[in-house]
């Protein structure tokens, strides 16, 4: 790489965010102290996209963005700070949209197509689905929603179905051109049938010569009139096509290309194909090539066929032009699973770390408590891992049945030519699918063309053995003969290539299983302390010890010491302020309960029964609308600001909205249940509402002692992400407190004039701290924390991490470690169980008093050096210990540096 790694920027473009106001934020980025500006997708998308993932262009910048120029000079503007610039890459899929070319030339010749390849297409299936009608395809026909259309700018048909444009095979236009009165049209019905994709731009320019005709597109017009209104006529013309119209809600059963999860708009692409590769990346090397990328992030890794291959292919490409950015991969890393670091890359984006930190705050002692509070509240006892379980296998048999039904013929063409497994017929394999992928504890294995690592061997050995566990396939055979399969244990040729088929389409597939059953439903429904139902966590993870914290940092050091370090990203389900300030609640279980039950009882007149046996809000989503609550409201909240209470309330609806569908449980996105949702929503105006029994003054005073104590989460999480190892990346915004909600509501408008004010402000850190309910203190750790790393990059990436052990009354209460390289070393210390901590001490300063006799011992490689504190510019000298009393400014935390 070309500058070191301190520190990454995130930014989220469109939605008013452009690259000509991402070029003003360079000189504040450079004050701030990171060293990489990181981009959302910034290439041309889907018309209309929020977020850019579903990119129709990988070598087009989004013109609204600011095209080829506006990067240009955003390029030239970082630069000029010495900020490196990474990109967020999108390679599994592309947006089914028009504007996507490669799409719309398969749409128009099929398989016929020199991008037939490109994308995974089932092409033994008769026509390529496309699910975008609103109703049966027959009912659409019937109430005239079909039809064809001229686009005389770019001189082509279009066939129209309600808005949705598709290109139409140019072979098939005699259906049109049959109906012409014109003195061309046996001409052009003779030459339109035997055109093949070569051929395509002289067709276009033919019938652009044609449409400066008055006449013929006259007569054309009329003869486009004559087959919309011929019924019949306009079936067969839409029946030669090479795609077929389809009901919505077929996608999820029959749809024949590979998608992103369930998004029938987003399309498969097949990078492990040389020519697919080198055309999507050509824009992303060149950039490289032209020193204006010095990294890319790889979005959704797990989806592309062989994320090794693919990822060795992009380095050696990179690398041939003589340039090395750094690669980072969104990958979920779950349980004990490792990044494989065969893969030779940076790192992960981070979301391992989130999971870290949250058993630093979550108090295990008191696990039981909140889990006996919640089941009160509910009425009975959930089982988080049955749900999870059961979710998989109806995510997987229901939403991305399709995907199911390539699985099962794969898997039944295999087991058709061996003798042992030919009588195993398709509703036992299918079964036997579904249970071996609802016992994958990863969201995918790697096996493929280079082998089946060993580790995979295992994860796949105890997949099959909980499988067949569970009984819910009869026999044990079948179940024996998936894991035979995903491990490729055959011999003859067509076999393995059959094995490999499935392997291959089997493990795209698990990753979107596990997303969408996990993170998108039980993650909604699963409400005991929501602060745990992040991407990438479990929720029965439910704290752990310091020990544990330690032992996942020195992995990090050993997997991918240059890995980014996440606490807030596009993704989360929540901001990382309002996590720490909902970790608090599993410090006092009982406070929350009888918070809870007070607020139940002031809002009861508010919950409506919406059925016999059903009320909204239901207990499971009351009992979690309290926590995004309490996690959403400003630490500087004012009462009286009706707008700003106004804005609060819209938020959380949107979120309330978007959680019950997620869940399932009682409305969804395809069926919304209005009577339950409308319900909801009165009842969280109402809480929002002061004019409606004053529940919300209540609240607010009755969940003060977490506030507070959620504000020092905040800010000892940031030390820790400060001095661990790996590379911070800050999300927009962060720098204050980020107590968003699940995207949209992360996306919201940042302001960064006030940021910008807060950077040159100069205030003396305890200052800052006595008022730390306006959130500069943050921004104050956080650029002191990067200025440190900005002098010793190297010792906190790739620096030793050394477990420092903690001493005296409150050694609970404390995380502490090293960072010690040749020369250099840091000394981190932060508050940790902050709710019985400012309990005990009656103040955000524990430094007055409170700390007794605790103390941190350092080790040797740490007596005998000068320190400088890092947060306040002071100095200071230690022997063979650290008193917490003695921290710099009396502060509750610490961060020194000894260079």
């Amino acid at each position: 790489m070309n500058r070191p790694l301190v520190a990454t920027y995130r930014l989220q473009f469109r939605e008013g965010t452009d690259f000509a106001s991402a070029t003003e934020l360079a000189p504040y980025l450079k004050k701030l102290g990171v060293s990489h500006f990181y981009a959302s997708p910034i290439f041309a998308a889907s018309p209309g996209s929020t977020h850019g993932y579903d990119v129709v262009d990988y070598n087009r910048f989004e013109a609204d963005l600011g095209g080829d120029e506006g990067y240009g000079k955003l390029s030239d503007a970082m630069n000029a700070e010495d900020i490196g610039i990474i990109l967020d890459f999108v390679p599994n899929h592309m947006g089914v949209s028009p504007e996507n070319a490669w799409w719309e030339d398969v749409l128009a010749w099929g398989r016929e197509s020199r991008y037939a390849s490109t994308f995974d297409i089932a092409w033994d299936a008769e026509k390529i689905l496309v699910p975008v009608l609103g109703k049966p395809y027959g009912d659409a026909l019937e109430d005239g929603d079909l039809k064809v259309v001229v686009d005389p700018e770019r001189a082509r048909f279009r066939f129209d179905a309600g808005g949705y444009q598709l290109p139409v095979e140019p072979r098939s236009l005699g259906h049109v051109f049959g109906f012409l009165e014109h003195s061309e049209k046996d001409r052009l019905i003779r030459r339109f049938a035997v055109a093949t994709p070569v051929d395509g731009e002289e067709l276009t320019e033919r019938l652009r010569e044609h449409l400066g005709d008055a006449s013929f597109k006259t007569a054309l017009a009329k003869a486009v009139e004559a087959i919309d209104a011929d019924k019949q006529a306009l079936h067969s013309f839409h029946e030669a096509q090479n795609w077929r119209l389809a009901w919505w809600r077929t996608a999820r059963e029959k749809l024949t290309y590979r998608r992103f999860f369930e998004i029938a708009d987003l399309i498969g692409v097949r990078q492990e194909i040389r020519h697919v590769f080198r055309d999507a990346h050509r824009t992303v090397i060149r950039l490289a090539r032209e020193r204006r990328l010095d990294g890319i992030r790889i979005d959704h890794v797990d989806g592309v066929a062989d994320p090794k291959n693919y990822l060795l292919d992009l380095r050696q490409a990179f690398q041939a032009n003589r340039r090395d950015p750094g690669i980072w991969v969104e990958k979920i890393l779950t349980g004990e699973e490792r990044l494989r670091t065969s893969w030779e890359i940076q790192g992960t984006t981070g979301y391992e770390f989130i999971t870290a930190l949250s058993g630093l705050y979550v108090d295990p002692d008191q696990e039981d408590r909140m889990t006996e509070a919640y089941a009160d509240f509910l009425g009975e006892v959930e089982d988080l891992r049955g749900m999870i379980r059961r979710q998989k296998r109806a995510i997987f048999a229901r939403n991305l049945a399709g995907e199911l039904a390539y699985l099962t013929a794969e898997a039944v063409a295999v087991a058709g030519r061996g003798l042992s497994t030919r009588d195993l017929g398709p509703d036992t394999i299918q079964r036997s699918i579904l249970e071996v992928a609802a016992s994958l504890p990863v969201y995918r294995t790697y096996c493929g063309v280079d082998g089946v690592p060993t580790k995979d061997v295992e994860i796949i050995d105890d997949a099959v053995a909980d499988a067949k566990s569970g009984r819910e396939v009869e026999a044990d055979e079948p179940i024996e003969f998936i894991g035979r399969l995903l491990k490729l244990d055959f011999v003859d040729g067509e076999d393995v290539a059959g094995a490999l088929n499935f392997t291959r389409r089997f493990q795209q597939t698990t990753g979107a299983v596990m997303a969408k059953a996990v993170e998108d439903t039980v993650f909604y429904r699963y409400n005991r302390l929501i602060a745990l139902n992040e991407v990438g966590g479990e929720p029965d993870h439910y704290g752990a010890k310091v020990s544990t914290f330690h032992a996942a940092m020195q992995i990090r050091v050993e997997d991918q010491p240059e890995g980014l370090l996440a606490t807030s990203t596009h993704d989360t389900k929540r901001g990382e302020d309002a996590r720490a300030r909902l970790y608090t609640l599993s410090e006092d279980p009982e406070r929350w309960e009888g918070i809870v039950a007070a607020s139940a009882e002031t809002l009861a007149p508010h919950r409506r029964q919406v059925e016999p046996l059903l009320v909204s809000p239901d207990p499971a989503t009351e009992w979690g609308f309290y926590q995004s609550l309490l996690g959403v409201l400003p630490a500087d909240l004012d009462l009286k600001n009706t707008e700003e209470l106004k804005s609060i309330e819209q938020r959380l609806l949107a979120f309330v909205e978007k959680a019950v569908r997620e869940a399932k449980r009682f409305t969804s996105w395809t069926a919304p249940a209005e009577g339950y949702e409308e319900a909801l929503r009165g009842f969280v105006s109402a809480a929002l509402d002061p004019s409606k029994g004053g529940f919300l003054e209540g609240f607010w005073q009755g969940v003060q002692p977490f506030v507070a104590a959620g504000a020092l989460n905040s800010l000892s999480q940031l030390i820790v992400k400060l001095a661990a190892p790996g590379v911070p990346d800050i999300y927009q915004g962060t720098e204050f407190y980020d107590l968003s909600l699940v995207d949209p509501d992360n996306r919201r408008p940042i302001d960064f004039a006030a940021r910008v004010k807060a950077m040159d402000e100069a205030v003396p850190m305890p200052e800052a701290l006595q008022n730390w309910r306006d959130g500069r203190i943050k921004a104050k750790i956080t650029a002191a924390g990067l200025k440190a790393r900005i002098v010793e990059p190297e010792l906190f990436t790739r620096g030793a991490y050394v477990p420092l052990e903690v001493k005296g009354a409150k050694a609970d209460h404390v995380v502490a470690f090293a960072r010690v390289g040749d020369g250099a070393a840091a000394i981190a210390v932060a508050p940790r169980m902050t709710l019985k901590l400012l309990a005990d001490c009656g103040t955000i300063m524990p430094g007055e008093g409170c700390w007794d006799d605790t103390r941190v011992s350092l080790s040797d490689r740490l007596i005998g050096r000068d320190w400088r504190d890092v947060l306040d510019e002071g100095t200071l000298s230690l022997d063979d210990e650290l008193p917490l009393r003695d921290l710099p400014g009396g502060l509750p935390f610490g961060f020194l540096l000894s260079s």
